[in-house]
């Protein structure tokens, strides 16, 4: 990387901290590391990393409250954030993308994994920086969608379909609000991933049909139709 970049990694395992360490250094970044919240939360405050690695099991501060101090402190408020945890439910996932993580990932996890996607979060960043410290990659300027019976609510991460509140998982929440936002238009798989998942993350075009499936099952047919050949449109 032309600019060398810091992380900083907060986790209270020290031979994780330490393995995390070394493969990052071989990467090219440099590397700050605490282990508890509030340590880090000091570091990130101290120090400004580039892009902050965080745990959610910890002593003193949990993840989940890390991450919300960070994102209502005016001076790192638009930091990054990536929760790397072995937490894998999905109601703790969207608890911490609601908070404003920009990514998502369990333990364990491949090196080559890790690293792709701190790269592809700080590249995004980079290349759209009105998106830190958000919680979707979707470019919008709308926070709310109504279509048909459905509300879908970027800020809080909602859907409400009449009075029925449904949480999806991100990229099913996100290609849902890409599709509403877009209602009528027919949009190709590759397209689909290129706006949701971005250019950086390899996914296949089985990944789209595979999402489209989930959401039907929580909201039902009525919504997306498939174009056979082509991809998919949001009805209008």
């Amino acid at each position: 990387m032309q600019n060398k970049k810091t992380i900083l990694v907060v986790d209270d395992e020290s031979d994780l901290l330490d393995l995390i360490e070394y493969n990052l250094k071989k990467e090219g970044y440099d590397v700050l590391k605490a282990e508890d919240g509030l340590d880090g939360i000091r570091m990130a405050k101290k120090y400004k990393p580039d892009l902050v690695l965080l745990d959610i099991m910890m002593p003193k501060m949990d993840g989940l409250e890390t991450c919300e101090q960070i994102r209502a402190d005016d001076e790192i408020k638009h930091t990054p954030i990536i929760f790397l945890t072995a937490k894998s439910d999905e109601k703790t996932e969207i608890q911490g993308l609601n908070l404003g993580a920009d990514d998502y990932l369990t333990k364990p996890i491949s090196t080559s994994k890790l690293v792709s996607r701190i790269t592809a979060v700080l590249r995004r960043l980079e290349n759209n920086p009105a998106e830190s410290g958000s919680s979707t990659e979707i470019e919008t300027n709308e926070n709310l969608v109504k279509v048909h019976d459905l509300t879908i609510d970027k800020e809080r991460y909602i859907v409400f379909k009449q009075e029925t509140e449904l949480q999806l998982p991100k990229k099913e929440f996100e290609l849902l609000f890409y599709l509403a936002n877009r209602k009528g238009k027919v949009l190709d798989r590759q397209t689909l991933l290129n706006e949701v998942w971005g250019n950086n993350i390899y996914v296949i075009d089985r990944t789209i049909d595979v999402h489209i499936r989930k959401i039907r099952e929580k909201l039902g047919d009525d919504y997306i139709e498939t174009v056979k050949g082509v991809g998919y449109r949001f009805k209008e």
